[in-house]
This record gives structure tokens, sequence and C-alpha cells, in this order.
């Protein structure tokens, strides 16, 4: 068997504390660094893991000797951390947004590609078991014509993040979603935002989002509600699906609605028969590191590539836009702008 690639992680933060959980787990890779600018999140990583310790991520990418890199920092260190480690010829598992900005996300790509290095971007629903049971559904043809995706994202202010709102930080998140199911990038998007807590971004978000096939997607992005909630619609001509990405709950309701349910003589509702689809419950990060470091070991595309970070960054910077200007933002053009492979 081949010797446990040596991985090194950037940033300690929340998502890279999940990272850190599985890295230090796993027996097919050596977590041999870890990085992060306070003191105390660093001191107490390397106690549990035994891996070198860096203040800064840079030095860990030049001098920790490591054969691939996670990055977990903040937004805006995603771009300078991942071309150091391109240019090392390391691949890269950079945390969703790509980037903070649609050009540095086309630098990386670019960057990327002309040195064949493998960039993964931590889009992490796509290994949802739900959403995958879902997908494969969808391509049997149980829901027919796509009508519509509705996504829900919410939850309450995490006062960690500074330096993007919560289009950025999470929307992207559904964007890429909205986008796989369809099995399309869409074309024009509009949005309405708010900032409500947040001291320098919007921390609210309703987004639509319109595909080449006739499919609209919605978005209700924010960081204002005081419970966590994930939930997707899928609605065609055959039926619904409705998932729930904290619980991997997955169930089907038929178009066929039948005849409506009497109460006290009145017909009261029409609904069509519920199927509950079982799902094989997994946490979908760890399924993530696995595409990773198989890419990783032996090449090939990513499962959620650069260019798929990018279309989900520019869709983001889209609905953003929208906002700002009051009128839908046309993205018929950006693959135009997009590296060639």
């Amino acid at each position: 068997m081949a010797a446990p690639m040596r991985v090194g992680l950037a940033g300690l933060g929340s998502m890279g504390r999940n990272h850190l959980r599985h890295l230090a787990s796993r027996e097919d890779c050596v977590l041999a660094a870890v990085a992060d600018p306070d003191p105390g999140v660093l001191a107490d990583a390397v106690a549990k893991t035994g891996a070198a310790g860096f203040a800064d991520p840079l030095a860990m990418v030049a001098e920790a000797g490591i054969e691939a890199v996670v990055i977990a920092a903040p937004t805006t260190a995603h771009a300078p951390l991942a071309l150091a480690a391109i240019e090392r010829g390391l691949p890269v598992l950079v945390e969703k947004p790509l980037a903070a900005t649609v050009e540095e996300g086309i630098e990386l790509v670019a960057a990327a590609r002309a040195r064949g290095i493998p960039l993964q971007v931590g889009h992490v629903e796509r290994f949802n078991p739900a959403v995958l049971e879902l997908g494969r559904r969808i391509a049997k043809g149980w829901v027919g014509t796509l009508y519509s995706i509705t996504s829900r994202r919410a939850g309450p202010f995490p006062a960690r993040i500074r330096d993007v709102g919560v289009t950025i930080d999470l929307a992207t998140h559904d964007a890429d979603i909205l986008s796989w199911v369809a099995g399309e990038r869409p074309t024009r998007v509009y949005a309405e935002t708010a900032q409500r807590l947040h001291a320098t971004n919007e921390d609210l978000l309703f987004g639509l989002l319109h595909f080449p096939s006739g499919a609209t997607g919605m978005l209700d992005v924010n960081w204002l509600t005081p419970a966590k909630r994930r939930q997707l619609t899928v609605v065609g001509e055959e039926g619904m699906f409705e998932l729930d990405y904290l619980t991997q709950r997955l169930t089907f309701t038929s178009a066929d609605v039948g005849s409506p349910t009497i109460i006290d003589g009145y017909a009261t509702t029409f609904e069509g028969n519920v199927v509950i689809i079982e799902v094989a419950s997994r946490e979908p990060l760890a399924a993530e590191l696995d595409a990773f470091l198989a890419v990783a070991r032996g090449g090939g595309r990513p499962v959620v590539n650069g260019e798929d970070g990018l279309w989900a960054l520019a869709i983001a910077s889209g609905l953003l836009r929208a906002a700002a200007e009051a009128h839908p933002v046309d993205l018929a053009g950006f693959a135009d702008r997009i590296p060639a492979r």
C-alpha cells in the first residue's frame, strides 16, 4: 500500500476544526501540519494531533513538506493560499467560496489548469447522501420536466464571519446545488438583500435564477433566523421532492392528487401520495475528503472542481449586483470568461 499522504490544513475556525477532526482520524493520510494565526487555537490543535504548527499558512505551504493542502481560512485568504499551493504543485481543497471575487476565482482556475493541479472546492452539500439520491431519482425521470427549485438556508448570525456577507458565504452553496439539480447554469439572476445585524455586509438574500430550459430557482438565505434550517424543494410535472440537508430526509409527492380529503363535508386538501425515500446516512465531509484524497493521489477531475466553484461565485456575485442595481443581471456570457482547459 502507498504511504499515507502528508496533508496540511490552513485555518482552524469552525469549518477548519471539522476538517481537523476528520483528517486527524484517517488512516490514508497524515495531518502533517496545521496553520492558524491564533496562538491558543494553534497550540490546542498541535497538542491534539501532533502536527507541526505554523502561525503563517504561507509558511506551512512552503516549509512543511506536505503533499496536499486543505484551505479553511477566511474567504479573503483563499486566493493567495491556493495560488501558493498550486505553484508548488500541491493538490488543493479550498473551502467554499472558491475566492472572494470572481476575478480571483478566474485566476485560480487558470493557474490550476495551466499546471495540471487538482483544485477541488468545498461545496460539501454535493456529498450529502440525500442530495445524491435526489440526483439519481431526477436522472431516472421522477419529476419529468423540471419546473422550479427552491432552497432555504437560514440560521442565527455567525459572529465569526466578518469578511463577506451571507451571499458569498452561504448562497454559493445553493447556487451550486441548484445548477447541479437543473443540469445547467442560470442565464439571468435577480435579488433583494438586506443588512440587519452584520456590521458591513448583507445578512439576508432572496434570489431568483432563470435557467435556459425555463426552470426557475429561488434562494432564501439569511443569518437572521433563530433556528438552523437547510431545505430544498424540487417541483416538476410528475411531482415534488422535499429534502432536509440536516436530517438527510428525502420525500417524493406525486403529481397525481386523486380525490380531495373531505372534512365536515368540505374538500380541504388535494395531495398526492407521499413516499419517504430511504437514504443511507453519512457525514458529507467524510465523503468530500475521500473524493479529494483520491484525486490528489491519482489525478482526474474533482467531483466539484474549480469551474464549479467559479460558477457558484459568479452567480452569487451576480445576485449581489442585481440587488445593488435593482435590475436583473445577465450571466449568459460568463462561460466565455472561464479559462480554457
